[in-house]
């Protein structure tokens, strides 16, 4: 699983609305949004704590990867029970695809969540549950649908949930 709000959601839409699917088309569409993106105001609430920030965009995985292989929690696990966060806040535009290919790359840990209000352009957390106050009704994805935007998301671990059977 993993949901995003922002930019990477941007895209989601404007794909799902195209005629042509691929790569390709995707790689168009990403760079129309990117020079058209902004980021949004966000508020962060994890572990009692609060953090507000402006994002480009957040993705929330207990899986590592976008599709194409593209890995954007690089530390995710779907049996450890955590949601893996990636916080890519407000920067210059010419440093975003740098900091994001310097992420993906693995070059960046998760942080614990004393640390979330840290001066990096990409925050990588780790925790069970997290409410994100989206208040500019930033658009949203689930999975690389679109989806419909809320002013507040709570995204939450459910503990053994499925049950599978295996031969």
């Amino acid at each position: 699983m993993l949901c995003g709000i922002g930019f990477d959601a941007a895209v989601a839409h404007e794909f799902a609305k195209q005629k042509t699917r691929g790569l390709q088309t995707y790689i168009r569409i990403s760079t129309k949004e990117f020079f058209k993106s902004k980021p949004y105001p966000f508020e962060i609430k994890m572990k009692d704590r609060v953090f507000k920030t402006e994002a480009f965009f957040i993705s929330v995985a207990n899986g590592n990867q976008f599709g194409n292989n593209f890995t954007i929690a690089p530390s995710a696990s779907l049996s450890d029970g955590l949601l893996d966060i990636v916080i890519v806040k407000k920067m210059n535009k010419f440093s975003l695809p740098f900091s994001v290919l310097h992420h993906v790359a693995g070059n960046n840990l998760p942080l614990p969540v004393s640390d979330f209000g840290n001066k990096k352009n990409i925050i990588y957390l780790q925790a069970d549950k997290i409410t994100i106050g989206n208040p500019a009704l930033a658009p949203t994805h689930i999975d690389g649908d679109p989806a419909e935007t809320s002013p507040e998301f709570i995204v939450r671990v459910v503990p053994n949930c499925f049950r599978l059977i295996q031969p």
